[in-house]
């Protein structure tokens, strides 16, 4: 089969388990008005990513996400408890505020706001009034693989998916690394850019992998999973295969099946055994994404290591986690610099529609179109506007 052969191939590929990360429901809701690709809304009825458990702590924690200020923090326990950042009285921040008693205080009068959100404490309250029954919106919170999951949707909905698995977060046979992305562009540029494995041209010697050939093609209404026939330059079966990363003269091409999954609204890929890539997103407004990336090396190919003390396997997971953060941050700064570029060309041009060669990407455009219309409007701001 030749390559162009191999691009026209389509058949049908089995997802990897994760878990019950794709257990959403799919209405078929009807087609979404065609407004631009750069304009929609995201589908609010899924877990998205707000921040690193590292993150959050006693004190608020100011997020936001598709237009929607949050105030994070932990109560007595140390869950994670997530309300609208607003307080009721005279609408300021909540995030600007204490934490006191497993309840949230506004910096301004000092009201003080239950993990419910209703309105537990008035300072000055005299003794013949009431508290008022104001009520603050409390978001679907998980903490899960090292990252706080915000449900913004529809609240009883929340049971019935969960986030997307990260199992190799705590996994002993895995070195993850980690950087964040923070993007003026729309969240499509950035799926598009994570799906599209033909702009190697642009990271020069940093490029993983090489001679990609979109091979098969699966999707339907939650995912998209391209198949690239491919080579990498990276062969972790070594001890000190990880000084490939600094010594390019060690690398070595050699044939490695690789596969992008879009399971929306995150992304995953896997290049070979030896390498797992993770983007969660968080989708701060039209322009203007969040994200984390995650980068994984196997450790599988070392079966003598996984016969070491326990204590010995952490302490090597510990010591080479975010080994390849530097890498990963020049790929990020590179991409930016692109889909920053593409934001402003389509606010300057919003009707051009250049030409798309690649099949992938635009099965994660009619993705992206079905999941902004299943969340009840296109271009919606919050559930019920």
């Amino acid at each position: 089969m030749d390559g162009l052969e191999r691009d026209a191939a389509v058949t049908t590929l089995k997802q990897p388990d994760l878990g019950n990360s794709q257990d959403s429901p799919t209405p078929h809701a009807a087609a979404a008005p065609k407004l631009p690709l750069r304009q929609l809304g995201i589908n609010l009825n899924h877990w998205y990513v707000v921040a690193q458990s590292k993150e959050l702590s006693a004190q608020p924690l100011a997020v936001s996400l598709w237009h929607q200020p949050i105030v994070l923090y932990r109560d007595r326990t140390g869950s994670p408890i997530a309300l609208e950042d607003r307080c009721p009285h005279r609408q300021v921040k909540l995030s600007e505020g204490t934490v006191a008693g497993g309840n949230i205080a506004c910096a301004y009068h000092g009201w003080q706001f239950a993990p419910n959100g209703s309105c537990a404490h008035v300072p000055y309250l005299e003794p013949q009034q009431k508290l008022p029954t104001c009520q603050l919106r409390q978001y679907p919170v998980q903490e899960r693989d090292g990252f706080i999951w915000l449900f913004p949707g529809e609240a009883a909905l929340a049971e019935q998916t969960s986030p997307l698995s990260v199992p190799e977060w705590e996994h002993l046979n895995f070195i993850g690394s980690l950087t964040t992305i923070d993007v003026q562009a729309h969240y499509s540029f950035l799926i598009e850019n994570l799906m599209d494995m033909y702009h190697g041209h642009l990271h020069g010697g940093a490029q993983v992998w090489a001679n990609p050939v979109l091979a098969e093609l699966e999707a339907d209404d939650v995912h998209v999973h391209a198949h690239y026939a491919a080579e990498s330059y990276y062969r972790i079966d070594k001890i000190w295969s990880a000084s490939q990363l600094i010594f390019p003269p060690l690398r070595q091409l050699h044939p490695e099946p690789l596969d992008v999954y879009y399971y929306y609204p995150h992304w995953r890929s896997t290049l070979g055994d030896d390498f797992v890539i993770y983007c969660l997103f968080c989708p701060v407004s039209e322009t203007h994404t969040r994200a984390y990336l995650l980068h994984f090396t196997s450790l599988e190919r070392f079966p003598k290591l996984h016969k070491t003390p326990l204590a010995v396997r952490r302490f090597i997971k510990r010591a080479f986690t975010n080994s390849a953060s530097f890498l990963l941050r020049r790929l990020v700064r590179e991409d930016v610099l692109m889909l920053e570029q593409e934001q402003q060309a389509f606010e300057q041009h919003p009707t051009y529609r250049g030409p798309e060669l690649n099949r992938a990407l635009t099965a994660v455009q009619q993705l992206i179109r079905q999941q902004a219309a299943e969340s009840g409007g296109v271009g919606s701001r919050r559930v019920g506007e």
